[in-house]
């Protein structure tokens, strides 16, 4: 699943007429390079939820035949964008019943994803960066392979992770941030994560955009 509904505030005024997945990195839309890494590794069916200037998404992508892959879209674009948390329970009829990759649309990365992945016994696998300048604090931390709230070395969720439909199962369909839901499995041991140190960006302002693109 590729989050791609959000209303992309800081990027402004580059997201009042395009939304932010489909903003160009290196000469290509922000959500094609998604589309190619899925492809590339093993991912066919691929579920997309759409809000903010929605529509324009499906125009640009329609059925995700010219890459390959089946793309099926999530609409949140009456009800408006549910937060990450409410709209992947939104889009959970569309998920197999089984583990599933979700990332945001506006990450731009290295990271190869794994179809084969192996949650084991666990609702949750983040992928976790180093931190930017933007976030120097840090999301999370990491303990054998568990992640942490707290921690002296703290890291940044990068938006790429693993999920079993269980971790969403007391989820409503409304506005839910998925921050909280993740701390209150990660306090439970249910998380497990890794430190991904190749290339990672999150596009979430102009200058962001501007200076991958120089």
């Amino acid at each position: 699943m590729i989050l791609a509904a959000g209303r992309g505030e800081r990027m402004r005024p580059l997201t009042d007429s395009l939304p932010k997945p489909l903003l160009e990195v290196r000469g290509k839309p922000l959500i094609v390079w998604h589309l190619e890494n899925l492809k590339r590794n093993g991912f066919k069916d691929i579920v997309i939820n759409i809000a903010h200037l929605g529509f324009k998404i499906p125009q640009a992508l329609g059925d995700g035949s010219r890459w390959g892959v089946n793309i099926t879209y999530s609409d949140e674009q009456e009800s408006g964008a549910l937060e990450s948390g409410g709209g992947i329970k939104n889009a959970l009829h569309l998920l197999a019943n089984e583990p599933f990759l979700v990332v945001n649309g506006d990450v731009f990365c290295e990271y190869e994803f794994d179809a084969s992945f192996d949650l084991k016994d666990k609702l949750a696998h983040l992928i976790l960066v180093s931190n930017p300048e933007h976030n120097k604090k840090g999301d999370f931390g990491l303990k054998d392979a568990l992640v942490i709230n707290k921690s002296k070395k703290m890291y940044t969720f990068s938006g790429i992770a693993y999920y079993s439909p269980l971790f969403f199962k007391d989820v409503k369909i409304e506005k839910s941030p998925l921050a909280p839901l993740l701390r209150d499995s990660i306090d439970k041991e249910q998380i497990s994560g890794e430190v991904f140190e190749k290339m990672w960006h999150d596009i979430g302002t102009p200058k962001r955009l501007k200076d991958i693109n120089d």
